[in-house]
């Protein structure tokens, strides 16, 4: 099972964000007079570790609790002596409500959140909600190595160490020369029907991100930023021309009918069923490493424009304690040997330039743009996404 980024989080689960946004303002006022009096009202920790232990909340698959227990923290721990980490874990991020709304009253309240850092689906709400620190090369030396352009989503507030982007995965046996472009594959589908499918935008993110781009060929710059960013409803009339090029498709989509979800996509590719799909890279090349994807499947990236991704962010909570064994941990996780490690355990695209990682890491992700990640949809624009192609789309 894969682990999202956080805007992936906001992609395939709405209503949470919905929730976690109303949770916070509800829960901060139960929890700011806890926060206020925990800790003697000085928002320091008892953690015993002098400052030097940073204490890390990660929500998620079980995949990631085992990165970090059996790889990254033991790893850090020998590499950084008198240095320790405490990792608190929620699977599936069900404590991430509370969570952040305990940051969110530690934070206004100016006193000790409980952790240093976290990892899970809220941070990149934690980001734009001002409730957590700015960083910069200042703390994190490493951040050199990292497109600057990943920064901004989070306002410069949270350092991304890993990632992923939607890629086009193509059967070489039948496709020996795939398509390049956007125009490309569409004229390929329709060349080929049945041969070629996506998932309903609403059960995954790879077939939300194939929508979104077909969208996004007919929407201006401009109006496309605001989308990124905002909630600008009445610019959706630039997505009329994509609905309809989406509608005209429906006749070359295998058997007429979206899959459920990004995992059922990958499985009609191992079964060579169709022979072209988008799909989520860290997905793919996951199943490349079991043997689920045979040898003949093969991944590319299409332009003009681009499928959409993002990266996973490391967060540290604005009234930490010991935020400099915060950034002590992750300048060491933005090293060569650690983004090596993350790469073969979650099989995710690497945080730094591929240039800085050994030669066989980088033949993983020969022909696979790792650095510039092409951003998706605010997350009330993605919902009326979702909406609209399923009123214009399938049928």
């Amino acid at each position: 099972m894969r682990s999202r980024s956080w805007h992936e989080v906001s992609l395939r689960r709405g209503s949470w964000h919905k929730a976690v946004l109303s949770s916070v303002a509800v829960l901060a006022l139960g929890l700011a007079g806890t926060a206020c009096a925990g800790n003697g009202g000085t928002g320091s920790t008892s953690d015993g570790g002098g400052g030097k232990t940073a204490r890390l909340y990660v929500g998620g698959d079980v995949n990631l609790r085992d990165m970090w227990q059996k790889s990254l923290i033991p790893a850090f721990r020998k590499d950084n002596p008198g240095y320790d980490v405490k990792l608190t874990f929620s699977e599936h991020g069900v404590n991430d409500t509370t969570t952040l709304a305990k940051l969110g009253a530690a934070v206004k309240g100016k006193q000790d959140p409980g952790f240093d850092l976290a990892e899970s689906g809220f941070i990149g709400t934690a980001a734009l909600s001002g409730l957590l620190t700015k960083v910069s090369t200042k703390q994190v030396p490493n951040l050199t190595n990292v497109d600057s352009g990943l920064l901004t989503p989070v306002k410069q507030s949270a350092v991304p160490y890993r990632g992923s982007s939607v890629v086009l995965a193509y059967n070489a046996d039948h496709v020996p020369d795939p398509p390049k472009t956007l125009d490309d594959l569409l004229a390929w589908i329709k060349a080929h029907p049945g041969k070629f499918t996506y998932n309903s935008p609403p059960t995954g993110g790879s077939g939300q991100s194939f929508v979104t781009t077909v969208l996004d060929k007919y929407v201006p710059a401009g109006d496309r930023q605001k989308m990124v960013t905002d909630y600008v409803p009445d610019l959706e009339k630039d997505w009329d021309r994509g609905f309809a090029e989406l509608k005209g498709l429906n006749g070359s989509i295998y058997q007429h009918v979206y899959p459920n979800g990004n995992q059922d996509v990958l499985n009609l590719l191992a079964k060579g069923q169709i022979w072209v799909a988008p799909v989520w890279s860290d997905m793919a090349l996951s199943g490349k490493q079991t043997g689920l994807l045979g040898k003949e499947i093969k991944l590319a990236q299409i332009s003009d424009p681009s499928f959409t991704g993002g990266a996973v962010y490391l967060g540290v909570a604005a009234s930490a304690p010991n935020k400099d064994a915060a950034y002590k941990l992750l300048d060491w996780l933005l090293e060569p040997a650690q983004q090596k490690k993350v790469v073969n355990v979650l099989a995710g695209y690497p945080a730094v330039s591929l240039d800085k990682l050994p030669a066989d890491v980088r033949t993983k992700f020969a022909g696979l743009d790792t650095q510039h990640l092409r951003q998706t949809y605010s997350q009330k624009m993605t919902n009326d996404l979702n909406n609209l192609w399923q009123q214009k789309v399938p049928g």
